[in-house]
C-alpha cells in the first residue's frame, strides 16, 4: 500500500521591499512520504523570495519533469524554474533549456559545497542559472517553525529574509553562488 502525502497550510504574508511585493498567499503543501519537514519548509523560504501570482509548487518528489515550483505564464511557458537541493547536469541542462530563468537552492551544508565544487564550471555555462545557498544551520532551524497550520510572516529587504511566526523569528541571508546573466 503507497503511503500518502501529509497535507499542511500556511498562510504566508509576503512584504518584499526589494521587488516591492507585498501579498498574503493561502498555500497547500504536499509533504511527499520521502521528503524531510526542512526540505518542505525550505520550498516555502523559496516560495516567499520569488513569490508572484503564477508560482505554484508541483507534484515535486513524485514527478521527474517538474521542479520543486514554478511560475507558468498565460499560454503555459516555463518562466521560473526552482530546484532544492543538488541537482545532476542533465537536470540542470533541461530546466535551463525549458525555463526563461533558473534558480537552484542548496541547503545541505557540506555536502552543497561539495556539490558546487563539482558543478561550478558546469553551471556557468547557463546564462539563466541562478544558485543560491542557504546556511545549513539556518534552515535546520526552519523544521522548529512547522505546523500542520501555519500563519508566517516572511519579510525580505537588502537580499535578506526574516520569516516569522507567532513563536519564533528567524534571519535567512542567502548566499549567491552564481548570479543569472
Amino acid at each position: 500500500m503507497a503511503l500518502k502525502a501529509t497535507i499542511y497550510k500556511a498562510e504566508l504574508m509576503v512584504s518584499d521591499m526589494d521587488r516591492h511585493h507585498y501579498a498574503t498567499y493561502p498555500l497547500t503543501i504536499a509533504l511527499h512520504p520521502s521528503e524531510t519537514v526542512e526540505r518542505m519548509m525550505v520550498r516555502i523560504v523559496a516560495f516567499a523570495l520569488n513569490a508572484a501570482d503564477n508560482l505554484e509548487f508541483t507534484r515535486g518528489l513524485s514527478t521527474d519533469d517538474e521542479p520543486d515550483l514554478w511560475a507558468r505564464s498565460l499560454i503555459d511557458d516555463v518562466e521560473l524554474w526552482i530546484e532544492l537541493g543538488q541537482p545532476d547536469e542533465k537536470r540542470i541542462r533541461k530546466a535551463c533549456n525549458k525555463a526563461r530563468e533558473v534558480i537552484i537552492y542548496t541547503y545541505h551544508g557540506r555536502a552543497a559545497d561539495l556539490w558546487w565544487d563539482q558543478m561550478k564550471n558546469t553551471c556557468q555555462r547557463f546564462d539563466n542559472l541562478k544558485v543560491v545557498n542557504f546556511n545549513a544551520d539556518m534552515i535546520a532551524q526552519l523544521e522548529e517553525m512547522a505546523g500542520r497550520t501555519m500563519q508566517l510572516q516572511a519579510n525580505i529587504q537588502d537580499g535578506v529574509l526574516w520569516l516569522s511566526n507567532t513563536d519564533r523569528n528567524l534571519e535567512i541571508s542567502p548566499q549567491v553562488l552564481l548570479p543569472a546573466d
